[in-house]
């Protein structure tokens, strides 16, 4: 008997609630298009130099957006679930 309702209570709880897996793909899609926009500026020919490489979206927006979303995932990780919103 004490075994069968342990078994019922662990498979009814999840770790994160449905806010915080909401806020986890949020976040995860910021780091995402943060390295899409990372990616590319190479060359074709390796003895030619593509300026490319230090435009402003992969310098300052790519990395900016990869932090972001990395703070977001640091929120989803700590927010409550439980805990009542105030209205």
């Amino acid at each position: 008997m004490g075994e069968q309702k342990r078994k019922e209570d662990s498979k009814s709880e999840f770790i994160f609630g449905k806010k915080n897996y909401k806020f986890l793909f949020v976040g995860l899609a910021f780091i995402v298009i943060g390295f899409i926009l990372m990616s590319g500026g190479g060359s074709e020919d390796p003895n030619v130099f593509d300026e490319s490489i230090y435009s402003w979206r992969r310098i300052r927006l790519a990395p900016t957006l990869v932090l972001i979303g990395f703070g977001i995932q640091v929120y989803a990780i700590l927010l409550n679930p439980n805990k009542e919103s105030k209205k």
